[in-house]
């Protein structure tokens, strides 16, 4: 039974970091992109943000909810929880930014029409 546990505490470490990975890479890209769209002066930059820091976010939110599973004191849990309503309020909040963004699009589009 021991080794089972070894085996299932090694595969969630190695999927903590890939989802830690892959969380930080989408948000560097989308800060990126942020970066070139703002110089080109697109007037979708903020939205198109918005999405990647959210998709970012995802995979960050992903990794703590797997953290969960190796976490052993309670201290532990309390403070791994404590991130993950932080990270699902951010989410939370870009969603809603995202949301107000494309309604404000959308009126200018049919505004021009």
């Amino acid at each position: 039974m021991e080794f089972l546990n070894d085996v299932l505490h090694l595969i969630v470490e190695a999927a903590i970091l890939l989802f830690e990975f892959m969380g930080v890479a989408v948000l560097i890209a989308a800060g990126i992109r942020g970066i070139w769209n703002y110089l080109r002066r697109d007037p979708l930059t903020r939205l198109k943000l918005a999405k990647g820091m959210a998709m970012g976010l995802e995979f960050k939110l992903g990794s703590e909810i797997l953290r969960t599973v190796v976490v052993r004191q309670m201290s532990e849990i309390m403070i791994v929880g404590a991130i993950i309503v932080l990270r699902a309020a951010l989410t939370f909040l870009i969603h809603w930014e995202i949301k107000n963004e494309e309604a404000e699009v959308e009126a200018k589009l049919e505004h021009q029409q």
